[in-house]
């Protein structure tokens, strides 16, 4: 196996190289990705990109010839590949958690809490209020600034995944966030409820609470409760938050890539739901939703406002689309 190093993707051009987690390019020779249309090898296939780097390590042969190693996007799967290829006697040993904190990243569930820290700790990396990356290189447009925090986060992201109590003042705030999430689920103040046939969960939340500050993946975002707790409360891929009359609807991550480890149902388009509920709404409120090949499409209310719809009706309409709403994407032919 070539001794590999990662080389930002903006500095790639006409570089053979081995592409993990985002989508390869024009001099790509292996690529170990769970991307829509990604042409990774079938047998390497897996969930996540980081399942898929640890399984190419078995076969060095693939590496001959080739040292670069480089990604199109920061985020904790990416991180968690390149540093498996790059410094396999470190990653192999730490396997069981690294894969938790990629699925952490990507899919917002987790085994270890451990895992789920240490993937707070990568987004805040790429944010630029909690960042300790320089604020030069966050400033940069966004392929440089995405080679910046590749470089900065490698060398010592052992020291992060073994010591993660050092960096609690990245992740202190939003590990409380989930902990009250959690025990909100646990107690009964917030509600789950499942609808298997139509891969659907009904998250109830308490119309008075505040949203608080979370990441998704790499990205900031502002929600009652956090995402992870959500998850790995169920394991529905369609999501619908009910809130007093405020209402939602997401589809998740996992329908988006190539998950290999159990069937999906197809994703709909939620923006023809989103034009239905419009022609029922009583009143102003106006309704908006992602494509279908959006990361987590979401179906919901323009900002400020509430639906005339009660919960009950806008449920029913859900699970009625969702019953009868043909695919509309597929991420095996997906280009």
């Amino acid at each position: 196996m070539s001794t590999l190093r990662f080389v930002p993707e903006h500095a790639i051009a006409g570089i053979p190289n081995v592409v993990v987690d985002g989508s390869p390019n024009a001099d790509t020779v292996l690529t170990l990705s769970h991307w829509p249309g990604s042409p990774t090898p079938p047998e390497l296939r897996d969930d996540l990109s980081a399942q898929i780097a640890f399984r190419a390590l078995s076969e060095p042969e693939r590496f001959a010839g080739v040292e670069p190693v480089t990604n199109n996007h920061f985020d904790q799967d990416g991180i968690v590949s390149a540093f498996a290829l790059l410094w396999p006697a470190l990653a192999l040993p730490r396997r069981e958690l690294l894969i938790d904190v990629a699925r952490a990243g990507d899919f917002g569930t987790f085994a270890s809490r451990e895992a789920a820290r240490i993937a707070m700790i990568l987004a805040a990396l790429d944010d630029d209020v909690m960042s300790p990356v320089p604020a030069q290189s966050l400033a940069a447009p966004y392929p440089q600034r995405c080679g910046s925090l590749y470089q900065w986060a490698l060398p010592q992201f052992a020291e992060i995944v073994d010591r993660p109590q050092e960096w609690r003042h990245l992740w202190g705030d939003e590990d409380a966030h989930l902990t009250r999430s959690i025990e909100a689920i646990a107690g009964g103040a917030v509600r789950v409820t499942e609808h298997r046939d139509v891969d659907l969960a009904v998250v109830t939340v308490p119309a008075e609470w505040a949203p608080r500050t979370t990441h998704r993946f790499t990205r900031v975002e502002s929600s009652t409760l956090h995402p992870m707790a959500i998850n790995n409360a169920t394991e529905c891929l369609r999501v619908a938050v009910v809130q007093g009359s405020r209402y939602h609807l997401e589809l998740r991550y996992e329908s988006w890539v190539m998950l290999v480890s159990r069937p999906v149902l197809p994703r709909p388009d939620l923006r023809v739901l989103a034009a239905e509920l419009d022609t029922l709404e009583p009143g102003s409120a106006r309704w908006r939703a992602g494509a279908p090949g959006a990361l987590t499409p979401r179906l919901e209310l323009f900002d400020g406002h509430e639906s005339g719809l009660t919960p009950e009706a806008f449920l029913l309409h859900v699970r009625r689309f969702l019953e009868v709403a043909p695919p509309a994407w597929d991420p095996f032919t997906a280009t």
